[in-house]
């Protein structure tokens, strides 16, 4: 079992991440540049799903192609992984998408789930779990353990804007095989359980606060 982390070093991704920083970037411009972000990080994560072989006719003649093996499913974890969602439906129209849902205790940093909506087998099936921040890593081991019990191969994928390296540890020491793509891995932790400099709430900077 592994943990590998994939840092998306281009300057779209660069740019994108400078507004989402930025604490006066508005909801709806850093909506947008997450989405720019997540775009961009997925075409990284899916470059190695399989394909197979074949032909396909073109209005002259036939030409060789290749085509995905199997659909993957796309797994958001709610409500701040909803940022990636359209990215990930516009690469991969005809993936299915299952939704975890995941508060965090603000007093303990557990992670408190609320929803499981996903297919009941993933066997074969690539699985890519799109969550804007792997921060104390509680949710994402938490998703990437139920997905492995329904089936799911390793390794699996996460793509994330943004990791804490106590994030990436947790996920090593869940003994999971599992590769993450991501734009940036941050400093540290603090002591709310914030990435630094990290960019706020992503939740919270899409949708407003909650009521």
């Amino acid at each position: 079992m592994a943990v590998t982390v994939t840092v998306v070093e281009h300057p779209v991704v660069a740019d994108a991440l400078a507004r989402i920083r930025d604490v006066s970037t508005p909801n709806a411009l850093f909506r947008q540049n997450l989405e720019r972000i997540g775009s961009l990080l997925l075409v990284r994560a899916t470059e190695d799903l399989p394909t197979v072989t074949g032909e396909v006719q073109t209005p002259l003649t036939t030409a060789p192609a290749r085509r995905l093996a199997v659909q993957p499913v796309v797994v958001p974890i709610l409500r701040a992984g909803l940022g990636f969602v359209h990215a990930a439906q516009e690469l991969l129209p005809d993936a299915d998408v299952g939704f975890i849902g995941i508060s965090r205790d603000e007093e303990t940093f557990q992670p408190k789930p609320y929803v499981n909506k996903l297919p009941e087998s993933l066997d074969g099936r690539p699985v890519i779990v799109i969550d804007p921040m792997l921060a104390t890593g509680g949710s994402l081991v938490h998703t990437l353990e139920i997905l492995v019990e329904r089936g799911a191969p390793q390794p699996l994928l996460a793509v994330c804007a943004l990791c804490a390296p106590e994030g990436i540890e947790r996920l090593d020491q869940a003994s999971l095989d599992v590769h993450v793509v991501t734009a940036a891995v941050d400093e540290r932790l603090n002591d709310q359980a914030f990435i630094v400099p990290g960019l706020g709430d992503a939740g919270d900077r899409q949708f407003g606060p909650p009521a």
